[in-house]
């Protein structure tokens, strides 16, 4: 069985009305990055961090995975897939994908502020502003702020080098050191590509197919392609 990566950016959960973070109309168009991801504005204002984090959880329990992250999920049954996110949300998981690493963190989760290995699920939607952890730490929202490492980029980039095939779909390719895992998949590799937009893909020296459509409409495209070439 061929081991497909799959590598998703906000692209895919906008069609279920997720707003993105950097379109002209995301969400740091209407946030400062300054005032509600990086660690400096956690410590300097720790409410609005939480509410904002509060805010995209309520949403998210709201949306609905879309027919894109349906057609990854229903790849599983063909392909031994690895999904790869920069999204926090869970639609993926909750498409029926078993294996999925979050780049960039989790809605889900919260954290310890002392120790980044002490992580709890969340039940609901709501941290509480004054919740704390077994250290007694207060907990955190589980996201990588600006400014921090991705801990599990290593372990996403050990999974793009295995990779028999790997998708893109919904990402500008801008965010690193996410954007970078298309240069760990090996060089004779194909890459396909699905974007309405313009990706920058000039990094990528594979053989690439790009489809020009979203998500919830490129995916199924793109799962059918899959089989017909590679099962």
């Amino acid at each position: 069985m061929k081991k497909l990566v799959v590598f998703t950016g906000a692209g895919v959960s906008a069609d279920s009305g997720l707003s993105t973070f950097r379109d002209a109309d995301g969400l740091w168009a209407n946030y400062r990055i300054e005032d509600v991801c990086t660690p400096e504005a956690l410590a300097r204002d720790r409410a609005t961090v939480v509410k904002f984090y509060n805010e995209r959880r309520r949403e998210m329990l709201a949306a609905k995975p879309n027919a894109g992250h349906r057609a990854i999920a229903e790849l599983e049954r063909d392909f031994a897939v690895e999904v790869v996110t920069q999204n926090v949300d869970n639609l993926h998981e909750r498409a029926g994908s078993t294996h999925v690493i979050h780049l960039h963190g989790e809605l889900t989760k919260v954290r310890s502020s002392v120790d980044p290995d002490e992580i709890v699920s969340l039940d609901g939607w709501e941290q509480r502003l004054d919740a704390t952890a077994s250290d007694g730490s207060l907990l955190r929202p589980h996201i990588v702020f600006f400014g921090e490492s991705v801990p599990m980029f290593d372990r996403a980039a050990e999974i793009a080098t295995c990779a028999d095939l790997m998708v893109v779909v919904g990402t500008s390719l801008a965010v690193y050191p996410a954007a970078s895992l298309v240069r760990y998949v090996r060089p004779e590799i194909p890459i396909f590509v699905v974007d309405p937009g313009n990706p920058d893909v000039s990094s990528v020296r594979n053989p690439l197919t790009i489809i020009r459509k979203s998500a919830v409409d490129g995916l199924p495209e793109l799962a059918l392609l899959l089989r017909q070439k590679y099962l």
